[in-house]
């Protein structure tokens, strides 16, 4: 180390990139190259830029969110809402001698809504009637049809028991003759399917009535009906009528 300052020498930057355009010597020196300056400057983001962009992305994603919850809303399928706007008795007959059997017959009109967004085609029309908790008889409608979506359409089916014989209940059903009026069980369902897309799902709606017949007058007296799963009554204002005889 001198006392001196050391100093280190740069050659200047040519002027011309390419020494070699203009210069007259014919054998340049081969392991001389010519020297290229590149400057690289870091990227810049504006900072108003990136949060417009994450603002954008998620307004879209959450506009997607509720796009999916509307379409789900919407088109999720229900079973079909169905009430018992008219049931009629067409005959009731009772002979205790041997023993009790029951001749009786429903005429019965069912109402059934579809609550979907989408047309629903029902199979059938199944009814079934009981007394004390047995069943009587059992009926199935063969008539089909399709329901638009948000209508209602109306089925009608005749329920016919002859000459049941009432083994079990017998001590009970000789002492509702006694009092004249009978109670009845009936259940009342329709089975269809709904179409979405390439799929068919299968939906169902059961309604259960209590009937009080009176059978001396040959009249239905009372009747309470509710769904299968729900306990509010429907349609307690239900026509009632009796058929000629």
């Amino acid at each position: 180390m001198t006392g001196k300052d050391e100093f280190l020498s740069y050659s200047p930057l040519p002027s011309n990139p390419n020494p070699y355009t203009n210069n007259p010597n014919p054998n340049p020196n081969p392991y001389h190259y010519p020297q290229n300056v590149v400057v690289l400057l870091p990227s810049y983001r504006s900072p108003s830029l990136r949060r417009r962009r994450r603002c954008i992305l998620y307004s879209a994603a959450l506009f997607i969110f509720f796009l999916l919850v509307a379409a789900v809303f919407i088109f999720y399928p229900s079973d079909p809402e169905i009430r018992l706007v008219r049931i009629r008795l067409n005959h009731i007959g009772i002979r205790t001698s041997p023993r009790p059997i029951l001749d009786l017959s429903f005429s019965i009109t069912v109402k059934v809504r579809n609550r979907d967004f989408l047309s629903l085609s029902y199979d059938s029309l199944s009814v079934s009637v009981g007394y004390r908790g047995r069943q009587l008889g059992f009926v199935t409608s063969s008539a089909a049809g399709r329901i638009r979506a948000r209508s209602s359409s109306y089925v009608d089916a005749t329920l016919t028991v002859n000459g049941f014989e009432v083994i079990y209940d017998a001590f009970y059903l000789l002492q509702d003759i006694a009092r004249g009026v009978i109670p009845f069980d009936t259940d009342t369902r329709v089975e269809g399917n709904l179409g979405l897309l390439f799929f068919n799902i299968p939906l169902k709606a059961t309604v259960s009535c209590e009937v009080y017949v009176n059978i001396n007058q040959q009249t239905i007296v009372r009747q309470n009906c509710y769904p299968e799963s729900l306990g509010d009554p429907l349609d307690q204002s239900t026509y009632i009528g009796v058929a000629d005889t």
